[in-house]
């Protein structure tokens, strides 16, 4: 029985809150091509970020014949693929979840595996000419700041181990101050098979690519419903898009989508980017393109760009309600202050550095803390892939594989794989609950982070209502 669904279209952004990466990439000189008549496709993609454009690459991989669209509402990578913090690594830091979402050890191992030759693949294109996405394998370091954050890695080096293999190894106060500039980090593991990249650059670079293989982009053409059928129906606001399989590639905006809805729930996530001041970095011994991150529950996220600016991020836990994606998801003004506030605190010497720019971006997340990949009930045509919880670029392209062999039926090694419609999925509690115990919880958490901070033991109501984080244990 055919279903509609309407979709929501994302908010522009204005020019000061759009992401600094987009700026760099020289997004303002594309010349998009929108949809102004009716169309049809093989496979059409819903979203041209790298969902949607990793998953078209493999497509024409594999079956070169292959009709592609492609239809995004703005620009692609214009949204979280060209708004996160540019860090790739590998899965291996997530083989305990992979294991239970999966069932199978073998399998997580093997989405590890995939994720860590994602890496040496781009790495490849990149030495060979093919795209230019500026990525730097100066190693992703993983740090403690404080007491409470220093056995987070312990699960994962037991998990590797477990499995046979090795991918990180410990490092102390000297080195991460050695390849980080600072001394406030103190204790950590390093992946040295990964670094940061420039994430808009490899949008537009597989953008261009997609293109010349004949894949046709839509660009500002935003989908306002979805007709499900023998045949799936795409809607524009000037034409439409007929395909025999679809791939719903839109991160937070699947949430539009009642099945999808269950389980995701919409988060902020803030960014900001100084002035250059590549002196001033090379003083401090931070010289390395090396991806760094700690370990408290409002993750922090920062790399030297190549061009001698500080990115800096964090999670802010700002739950989306009713996943109305708006104004505010773009940027944020009140995270602000505490963004800045943990900016100054790993790099107290860097306090009078100019902010060039701040943004903010929307994480689609799930208790599983993996990405969602299934088939619409009801529509086994459709796809989907979402609820990335804000680690895509190696992962992305690994998954890939799976979702071009789902959407291109080859029964090929990656046919009915246990990550496609998961049975180890929990549903988030519906509106208005999810909003205000998200609130309390955030709360909690923000609390419990500060105090760790400063070394001092939260209250014990704090800690109780900081664990309420949804997870599949």
């Amino acid at each position: 029985m055919p279903t509609t669904y309407t979709l929501r279209s994302p908010v522009p952004t204005p020019a000061r809150h759009r992401a600094h990466w987009l700026e760099d990439a020289d997004f303002d000189a594309l010349t998009p091509t929108t949809l102004d008549e009716d169309t049809t496709a093989d496979v059409a993609i819903l979203g041209g970020g790298m969902t949607g454009l990793w998953t078209a690459y493999r497509i024409t991989e594999a079956d070169p014949r292959a009709s592609v669209v492609i239809l995004e509402a703005e620009l692609c990578g214009s949204a979280a693929s060209g708004r996160n913090g540019g860090q790739i690594h590998s899965w291996y830091e997530s083989l305990e979840q992979l294991t239970t979402v999966t069932g199978s050890p073998e399998w997580a191992l093997r989405f590890a595996q995939q994720s860590a030759d994602a890496i040496t693949e781009i790495a490849d294109m990149q030495d060979s000419g093919v795209l230019d996405a500026g990525l730097r394998l100066d190693g992703w370091i993983w740090t403690a700041s404080a007491s409470a954050q220093e056995e987070a890695f312990d699960p994962v080096l037991r998990s590797c181990e477990a499995a046979g293999v090795s991918p990180y190894r410990r490092v102390d106060a000297d080195e991460i101050a050695e390849r980080t500039g600072s001394r406030v980090p103190y204790m950590g593991i390093v992946e040295e098979r990964a670094g940061t990249l420039q994430p808009a650059r490899l949008c537009r670079e597989l953008r261009r690519i997609l293109i010349n293989r004949g894949v046709r982009i839509y660009e500002q053409s935003p989908v306002t419903t979805l007709t499900t059928g023998d045949v799936v129906t795409l809607t524009t606001p000037r034409a439409r898009v007929t395909a025999a399989r679809l791939l719903l590639a839109t991160n937070a905006w699947a949430a539009a989508l009642p099945q999808i809805a269950r389980y995701l729930y919409n988060v902020e996530s803030q960014v900001l980017v100084t002035e250059p001041v590549p002196e001033r970095l090379d003083a401090l011994g931070w010289t390395s393109g090396a991806a760094i991150c700690d370990s408290q529950r409002q993750v922090l996220y920062y790399q030297r760009t190549s061009d001698g600016r500080v990115q800096f991020g964090r999670g802010s836990g700002v739950v989306v309600y009713a996943d109305r994606i708006g104004a505010r998801q773009n940027y944020d003004a009140g995270q602000t202050p505490r963004l800045l506030a943990e900016f100054h605190r790993i790099y107290p010497t860097l306090a009078d550095v100019p902010v060039a720019r701040a943004w903010t971006g929307v994480v689609d997340c799930n208790a599983s803390h993996l990405p969602l990949c299934g088939r619409l009930r009801g529509a086994s045509n459709v796809v989907y892939a979402v609820g990335w919880n804000g680690s895509g670029l190696a992962q992305i392209p690994a998954v890939s594989h799976l979702l071009a062999s789902e959407l291109l039926d080859p029964h090929d090694q990656w046919w009915k794989n246990p990550l496609m419609e998961s049975p180890r999925r929990r549903a988030v509690p519906p509106e208005p609950l999810r909003y205000v115990g998200a609130q309390l919880v955030r709360s909690a958490v923000c609390h419990v982070t500060d105090r760790e901070i400063r070394g001092e033991r939260p209250g014990i109501v704090s800690r109780s209502l900081s664990r309420l984080v949804p997870t599949l244990d």
